[in-house]
């Protein structure tokens, strides 16, 4: 006997893998991959391959990109507190879980799903739905809240004993760190919100890429989004400021041909990515202004700012001198608060 379990690097979706292999049962772990993981804060602070390691079970992971770009633009069961359609990638996930059943000789999927742990996803009635829509009817086990929830036909087949599964609920992580420990699950990330789109920052600028560039909408845009301050110039026009050195490499890297790249020459400062039409000189002074307030610069000093083209080299570099932005100015054209 088979089952794919989906593997998020959370602690849930572990235990609940071993708790079905702990039963004697082949469990495949899907990680599905999304423009939406923070997977680069995760490699900060735990190694997720490590932790896949660790839980003794086979790790594949599943690209969705291009269907998540899709569903963030259509979402047909609503957004939660920020711009997270749970109840969409969760069908989405399961779906194609489901369309994996055949081909790795499973016979069903597990979930990591705690009843009455996320107000939008995992009350009965979303569980349900989700259940319906996945076209998992029957086959979708959720064995950490199993005992409050239907029987499912692996444990109505004695494929799993319902007796060893579990009635977990509520936001209360106190069982799960229990169980964890008893089956010897260590390292697990912090709980908390795992997808970019439940974060209230990214969110934001999330919301304002959708407003001025759906058409672009791309794997590139969503990675520009991850990192540095966002300022709103135009319809069309956006400045990107990186915050340390970390993201200044990251900007130069994203940086399509024909974007501007800005930066302070002779003092440290950041580099700063524009994307869009800046062919007038006043929308340009506005970007060097702006990248000017966040040099080292000392108040009223005459910053020099390099700007070149991607993809014309220094041949197409100029340079400007300019004085910092205001801050109120600059607080008006930053990204981080609802646009109207």
């Amino acid at each position: 006997m088979k089952a794919i379990a989906l593997i998020s690097g959370g602690l849930d979706s572990a235990l609940a893998a071993k708790v079905i292999a702990k039963q004697g049962i082949n469990v495949v772990g899907i990680n599905f991959i999304t423009p939406f993981s923070p997977i680069d804060k995760i490699r900060r602070s735990f190694n997720l391959r490590k932790f896949f390691d660790n839980l003794g079970i086979d790790i594949m992971s599943v690209n969705i990109f291009d269907e998540s770009l899709e569903m963030i633009r259509n979402p047909k069961f609503g957004l939660g507190s920020n711009l997270n359609p749970c109840i969409d990638c969760h069908i989405l996930m399961l779906k194609k879980a489901k369309g994996l059943l055949e081909r790795l000789e499973a016979s069903f999927v597990i979930t990591g799903e705690v009843l009455g742990q996320r107000p939008m996803s995992q009350h009965r009635h979303a569980l349900e739905l989700i259940e319906r829509k996945s076209g998992l009817q029957g086959l979708l086990l959720r064995p950490l809240s199993a005992k409050l929830l239907d029987e499912t036909i692996p444990e109505k087949e004695g494929w799993v004993k319902r007796s060893e599964l579990f009635d977990f609920s509520g936001r209360s992580r106190s069982p799960q760190f229990a169980l964890a420990k008893e089956l010897g699950i260590k390292d697990y990330q912090t709980p908390a919100g795992g997808c970019l789109l439940t974060d209230a920052g990214f969110s934001l600028r999330m919301k304002d890429l959708l407003k001025h560039n759906l058409k672009a909408l791309n794997n590139n845009e969503i990675e520009i989004l991850k990192f540095g301050r966002h300022f709103r110039l135009g319809d069309q026009i956006k400045l990107v400021v990186g915050r340390n050195q970390e993201e200044n490499e990251k900007l130069l890297k994203l940086a399509r041909n024909r974007d501007y790249l800005f930066e302070p020459q002779g003092i440290p400062g950041p580099v700063a990515l524009g994307r869009g039409r800046f062919d007038n000189k006043e929308l340009v002074n506005l970007a060097c202004r702006i990248v000017s307030r966040y040099s080292d610069s000392q108040y009223g000093e005459p910053v020099k700012i390099n700007l070149r083209k991607k993809g014309l080299g220094f041949l197409g570099a100029k340079e400007f001198s300019c004085l910092a932005l205001d801050d109120k100015t600059l607080e008006n054209l930053r990204v981080r608060k609802a646009q109207k």
